[in-house]
């Protein structure tokens, strides 16, 4: 029990809770979380694998689309051994810090990439739609396509920046409804594409291999690495990986899955690996199948669903009418992954400056909307150059974007392998085929994936020469400035000064453990964001009679979705000089407080499940600057119905300059 300070006294200790407070989702909602950055890949893969291996293409997509699922279970292995199972975490706990910052370098060149290909394709989309249709409507204009996706790339890109800086993070009942649409416009164009066939039956595409001499990049300068057999398998396979796109997302997602956790995974696995297989792999076939070759690549190579849309039988009319429902459910859900890849990129950064290795200044809070708006404006400015360098062509996005998929893999896989033999820990879920020999279980399972992803990396780092020189140098600088950043932050910290005051971070795994050591006969729980703004803290402590009352003063670190990041054991800047402030108005005010911090992925149901932890019969609030004082006692209190248990009555409260609001629950 920790003793009662004298009042004035400067409070040095915060529980932190080291266990996030989370609102859980269905293995629907997770599936469709992840489907909405990896199902829009089937807008544009069918055209970039097609311009590289010829009419092959659909049976090398449908490969990748089967050997996704190996790739999936080695990251439910992962997320076995450690809630949030992603690339950087993993390669951390097995082969350490250099080895996780490299391939968090490559991880950060596939989020850089994922927006500017999946917002340039849905401009490619709707270029194609509109030059299409203003014939109809007697207006004279033809939208240069490559131009018009880049300006409506950069105008998306700004957008989600804008919500990203205000903080609106994905939803999974919006990434739900996305995929709700999506699987009827899939319905839809499958069903057509099939009456399609079975009136004008079409033979299946050719194995034949036929690369353009772009594909084969440097291999045509060895005269032994011939595109045949089993070369050119690999060759084909390796340009055609971009069709599993978007894994990582699982990793991120699965803190947020309710139980049975690992069941649950399984279920999201297996819908998101049945859903993408054929929506993807099928999308393909049709398009190579009853698209005209004239026209296919040359007229629809950066619009393929928009050409299939045109191709099947039907009047113009309402083939017209399917290519719009098309071409509006694509930019829908490819501005989607766009926003997913800010997001993602976010909470790969927030992760690495929580570990030390990137300065605090990027992790400075947006005074507005208390957001990490410099690390924000990094990425979005990283991929509004891609945009502008790229100039609107999918293909040359699409073979560089390939670089960062396949190297994360590479480095996840080597890296769940290596913990096979060094945590030897049971788990809840194994790749399968495992082998039991001199008492050491032997993972053929997962050396035969690594060997095969590692000859698909070797062999596009020779046939890719836009992914090659791009990636690498991109993850060549941003490992240098990891490595740079982490040196300059232990110098600082070795020799830092700081008037700021210095907290013992007390960990918790349940916020209910410390409700006993409050004796007096009331607590108050003030939520706390900015310390530029605790004017509602100055009034609950005006207020406070310390010898009836406790102060709890509570603040959370809000993560969700691709953006959650591990337990919060440590404090940030930002964090520091929050709850610095906090004990300088509670020292002003001559009265204690217990400042307290969770990580949770919804502020609302952090602040309720904390207030009832601790039994608080008041909870304060500042002013929102996103809410009204309405909308806030309304998401409060219906939050506190959905968790009522047996707590007492409460008063929230909202204290403004000026103002005040209240409600009795």
């Amino acid at each position: 029990m920790k003793a009662e300070p004298r009042p004035g006294r400067r409070v040095t200790e915060v529980v932190v809770l080291t266990t996030a407070m989370l609102s859980f989702i269905s293995f629907w909602r997770a599936s469709a979380i992840v489907l909405c950055d990896l199902a829009s890949t089937a807008y544009y893969i069918g055209g970039i694998v097609e311009t590289a291996v010829g009419k092959s293409a659909p049976w090398f997509i449908l490969a990748v689309m089967m050997f996704s699922y190996t790739i999936r279970a080695v990251y439910m292995e992962s997320c076995s051994m450690f809630v949030r199972g992603g690339v950087y975490k993993v390669v951390k706990e097995a082969m350490g810090g250099t080895l996780a910052k490299l391939s968090a370098s490559a991880l950060m060149f596939d989020y850089v990439l994922t927006g500017p290909i999946s917002a340039v394709s849905a401009g490619q989309y709707l270029a194609g739609l509109l030059n299409a249709l203003f014939p109809h409507f007697r207006i004279g204009w033809h939208l240069d396509p490559g131009w018009f996706s880049v300006v409506f790339a950069i105008a998306a890109t700004l957008y989600f920046w804008h919500e990203n800086i205000k903080g609106i993070h994905e939803s999974s009942d919006k990434a739900l409804k996305i995929m709700q649409l999506t699987t009827v416009m899939a319905v839809v164009m499958m069903a057509w594409c099939g009456l399609t066939l079975w009136l004008h039956p079409a033979r299946l595409p050719p194995l034949t291999l036929n690369f353009s001499p772009e594909a084969l990049g440097w291999a045509t300068k060895f005269g032994w690495l011939k595109p045949v057999g089993a070369v050119g398998v690999v060759m084909a396979f390796g340009h055609s990986l971009l069709a599993m796109s978007g894994e990582e997302s699982l990793a991120q997602v699965y803190r947020e899955i309710e139980a049975p956790k690992m069941k649950n995974l399984e279920r999201t696995g297996l819908v998101i690996f049945v859903y993408s297989m054929l929506l993807t792999s099928l999308v393909s076939f049709f398009a190579v199948m009853i698209i005209p070759d004239s026209v296919r690549l040359s007229q629809y190579g950066d619009n393929l669903l928009s050409g299939l849309a045109m191709s099947v039988v039907g009047p113009h009319w309402a083939r017209l009418l399917l290519q719009v429902f098309v071409v509006g459910v694509g930019v829908v859900i490819l501005a989607g992954a766009s926003n997913t890849s800010i997001v993602g990129a976010n909470g790969v950064l927030n992760r690495l400056a929580e570990d030390g290795i990137l300065v605090d200044w990027f992790r400075g809070l947006h005074k507005k909307y208390g957001t990490t708006h410099r690390l924000i404006n990094l990425i979005v400015g990283l991929q509004i150059a891609t945009i502008l360098l790229c100039r609107g062509d999918v293909y040359m996005l699409g073979e560089a974007y390939a670089f960062g998929v396949i190297w994360s893999f590479v480095f996840k896989t080597l890296a769940v392998m290596v913990l096979r033999f060094k945590d030897r820990r049971p788990r809840e879920f194994l790749v399968p085929l495992n082998i039991e020999a001199g008492g050491v279980e032997w993972p053929i399972g997962l050396a035969l994936i690594f060997l095969a992803l590692l000859a698909t990396a070797a062999m596009n780092l020779i046939t890719k020469k836009v992914a090659t020189v791009s990636g690498s140098i991109f993850t060549a600088i941003f490992f240098g400035m990891f490595l740079y950043s982490e040196h300059w932050n232990e110098r600082r910290h070795a020799n830092a000064h700081s008037s700021e005051e210095k907290f013992n971070l007390r960990e918790e795994n349940d916020l209910a453990q410390i409700r006993g050591e409050f004796k007096k006969e009331r607590r108050v729980l003030a939520a706390v964001r900015d310390p530029n703004n605790l004017l509602h803290l100055n009034k609950a402590l005006d207020e406070l009679n310390s010898d009836t009352t406790e102060l709890v003063a509570f603040t959370s670190r809000i993560r969700t979705g691709l953006g959650l990041v591990d337990e919060a054991v440590t404090m940030d800047a930002e964090e520091q000089r929050l709850f610095t402030k906090v004990l300088e108005v509670a020292e002003k005010h001559g009265k204690t407080v217990t400042p307290m911090l969770v990580v949770s992925n919804d502020p609302f149901y952090a602040i309720v499940q904390a207030a009832q932890a601790v039994g608080a019969s008041e909870v304060v609030f500042g002013v929102s600057t996103k809410l009204s004082a309405e909308d806030q006692l309304e998401r409060l209190a219906m939050t506190w119905g959905s968790l009522q248990t047996d707590n007492p009555p409460v008063r929230l409260r909202i204290v403004g300059a000026g103002v005040e609001h209240a409600a009795d629950l």
